[in-house]
This record gives C-alpha cells, structure tokens and sequence, in this order.
C-alpha cells in the first residue's frame, strides 16, 4: 500500500481519533492510580471539567470553521466529527460528575449540595447534554427529522451553564472568563457568518 492511501485512511479512521480523544482521560486514571498523593481528588475532578470544556469549545468552533473556510478539505473531515468531539465532551462531563458522586458517596450529602449554585448548573447543564450524547447518532437523526436538529440546539444554553459551572467552582476564575470570552467570539463569528450566507 502508498504511503498516501495509507495516511488517508489514517486521518479518517473513527477509532484512532476516539484513541486521541480517549488519551487524556487514560492519562488522569493512571496519573491518579500510580500518584493518588500528588495527583488527588481536586485534580481529576478539574482536569475532566477542562477537557469536557475544550472539547465541548471545540464542537462549537466546528460550525464557524466550516463558514469560513468551505473549501477546504479539513473542515468537511471536521463536519464528520462533530458529533465525536461533541459526545466525547459529554464522556469527560460524565467522568467529573462519577468522580463527584463517589467522593460525597451519600446520597442525602449530594442532594443537600444542590443548593449550592455552581452544583445546580451544574446538574443543570449535564442533564441537558444527556439527550444530545444519546442522540447523537446516524439513527437518531433518521428518526428524529427535523426535530433532532431543534433538540441540539439545546448546546448553546448547556454551554452557557457549564461555563457559568465552571466560574462559580474556579478557585481563581480568571482561565474560566478566558474561556467564555473565546466561546463569546466563536459564537459570534458564527452568527455573523450565517447571517452573511442568508444575505448574499
């Protein structure tokens, strides 16, 4: 086989980019099995809220990419993967919320903890990208029609919370409003593209 065909179906092939994705995650696991001292509970609960975060700004930047650069080839391979990057956001989501619930353990300390309001938005945002991961398949987009792109639409005021999470529980929210300043400007760009489309 050609070098080439062998790079092309390299760079599309859907288990090695779930490998990628995967990485870091196998990387808090060992790092908090072989280290548990110096790599603890606040470090894997924090490092699977980042990466659910930059991944979940990254199935978002897809869209405006797409926008800006049709013509090239990378951006029709991003399209494709969108919803990958999008469900493996929602694998390190549900990653940070096992980790909280085996810490606290107690049912009735994690119902109490609801009053708190980064934990509500929270909960909040995780239960609303419940039914996106789930749906988030050739199936479900067959099935659903019209309707399935209604319901994804739910990402926007999911992204919105998560971020909101993420200042709340930040022992120094600096990163957290950098973050939501690119997320500003992706979305941004994005509505002024599609409005730019509709116009021309």
């Amino acid at each position: 086989m050609r070098p080439r065909p062998i790079l092309r179906s390299l760079a599309t092939s859907r288990p090695l980019l779930w490998l990628i994705l995967a990485l870091p995650g196998l990387w808090i696991a060992w790092r908090w099995a072989v280290t548990p001292n110096s790599y603890g509970y606040g470090h894997a609960i924090g490092d699977t809220g980042d990466w659910a975060a930059w991944l979940l700004m990254a199935t978002m930047a897809v869209t405006p990419l797409r926008l800006m650069f049709r013509q090239q080839r990378w951006t029709g391979w991003l399209m494709r993967r969108r919803r990958d990057l999008g469900v493996a956001s929602f694998a390190y989501a549900a990653g940070h919320t096992l980790i909280y619930l085996v810490r606290k353990a107690s049912p009735d300390l994690i119902f109490a903890e609801l009053s708190t309001p980064y934990i509500l938005v929270g909960w909040i945002a995780f239960t609303l990208f419940l039914p996106l991961a789930v749906t988030s398949n050739d199936v479900s987009v067959r099935r659903l029609k019209r309707s399935w792109k209604k319901l994804h639409r739910l990402v926007y005021p999911a992204a919105v919370l998560t971020f909101l999470h993420w200042i709340w529980s930040a022992f120094d929210p600096t990163t957290a409003w950098i973050h939501v300043g690119i997320l500003a400007a992706i979305e941004i760009v994005r509505v002024m593209l599609q409005r730019r489309q509709r116009v021309t």
